[in-house]
């Protein structure tokens, strides 16, 4: 039988939430065990665009949202993060792009000139021009207009590698997680048959913290599924292209975002609304057949011949909403020892983290000496979508 454990805080889920968490806690001298039962990162975020969102895109359509408001800070937050100045120190990881772009067809460019010098996105939006534009965008054939956001776009590969250095001897794999209980009261999880008590359990598994809860035989919090269905594109003649191109209604035509194949060419990340409800609707060819179209009538110059596709569904998993709604922040459920909870975006595991911390702050949950862990079985690092999907 495994040795027992005794840690601080005891983490299920090594997707972005729970690494950033588990580093914070680190950096603050908790002791940590991190679990992971299949790749670091292979859930949704190996699925994410890797975007840093500052919450313009929410802006579009009218004022600033709760969900714009909340996630403002995030861009600098997580620059500094990268520059080592904040609260991570993530030098090394990989910067895709330094900003993400707003492109507008020709036909609706004039209506959103007076909103994007207005109050509301003053200092966050800046119209660029000529070579500034986005090398996919540099065609005499372009006649949109290009705004420049204050965010930016990494490399989600490299941003997991980066926590999982960070993350020391505190990652466990695991797949068979129970509670452990003494007198009705949760002290900590057995995992494959070890014993880990702790101060703090937190559930951040993303999609598989339903499973968890259920196994648990709790109830709440109750955890929703919002759909995607995203499409990947590689090819020789693609060039990196990190924006979102406007369309009529409140969400962009089509979100690209452009990440190293193993091969050395880019991919092509589409998402947006073509990912959306439609998507969600289509079957796989008929998903590619209409990227296929909406990427001819956008950007007709880019020859896609040689190009392959392929999609992949998503199902992003958040708390329980209204008319399945976006939630605005990230969301953490507290019931005495076990918290709940998920980022609900990649750009908002920051979000999450402080209200964790919050949390053991209120409760005075503070750092006890514990024995070193040894050679605890390590999960490995997840492959990138794109890898797996087009090789």
């Amino acid at each position: 039988m495994p040795s027992a454990l005794s840690t601080d805080v005891l983490i299920v889920g090594a997707g972005v939430a729970g690494l950033w968490l588990n580093a914070r806690l680190r950096r603050q001298g908790f002791s940590t065990v991190l679990v992971e039962s299949a790749g670091l990162g292979g859930g949704q975020t190996f699925k994410s665009q890797g975007i840093i969102h500052g919450g313009a895109k929410y802006a579009l359509h009218g004022a600033l949202s709760g969900a714009s408001e909340a996630i403002a800070d995030m861009p600098r937050r997580w620059r500094e993060a990268l520059d080592g100045n904040g609260e991570l120190d993530l030098r090394g990881v990989r910067l895709l792009s330094e900003a993400h772009y707003l492109w507008s067809p020709g036909t609706i460019a004039g209506n959103l000139t007076s909103f994007f010098a207005s109050k509301a996105v003053r200092g966050r939006v800046d119209q660029v021009k000529g070579s500034e534009l986005p090398a996919a965008l540099q065609d005499p054939r372009f006649k949109g207009k290009v705004y420049r956001l204050a965010e930016l776009v990494i490399d989600v590969p490299s941003l997991v590698a980066k926590l999982a250095e960070l993350a020391g001897d505190s990652l466990l794999a695991g797949d068979v997680i129970e509670p452990l209980r003494d007198e009705g009261q949760l002290t900590g999880l057995r995992v494959d048959g070890r014993d880990i008590r702790a101060q703090r359990v937190v559930l951040s598994a993303g999609e598989g913290t339903a499973d968890l809860l259920k196994a648990f035989n709790i109830s709440q919090p109750t955890m929703q599924r919002r759909p995607l269905h995203m499409v990947l594109v590689k090819g020789p003649t693609l060039k990196p292209l990190y924006a979102h191109c406007l369309g009529a209604g409140p969400k962009p035509r089509i979100t690209v975002t452009t990440h190293p194949a193993a091969n050395g060419q880019w991919v092509w990340y589409l998402g947006g609304d073509i990912a959306e409800a439609d998507g969600v609707a289509r079957g796989p060819a008929e998903q590619i057949a209409f990227a296929k179209r909406e990427l001819s009538q956008l950007l007709p110059w880019v020859d896609l011949g040689q190009a392959q596709f392929a999609t992949l569904r998503v199902d992003r998993a958040e708390p329980q909403q209204s008319g399945l709604v976006r939630p605005d922040n990230a969301y953490l459920d507290v019931q005495g020892r076990l918290l709940v909870g998920w980022p609900t975006k990649l750009a908002l595991a920051p979000d999450f983290a402080d209200r964790v911390l919050a949390s053991l702050s209120h409760d005075g949950i503070h750092p006890i000496p514990q024995p070193t862990y040894g050679d605890l079985p390590r999960p490995s690092l997840a492959k990138p979508v794109w890898d797996v999907l087009l090789p």
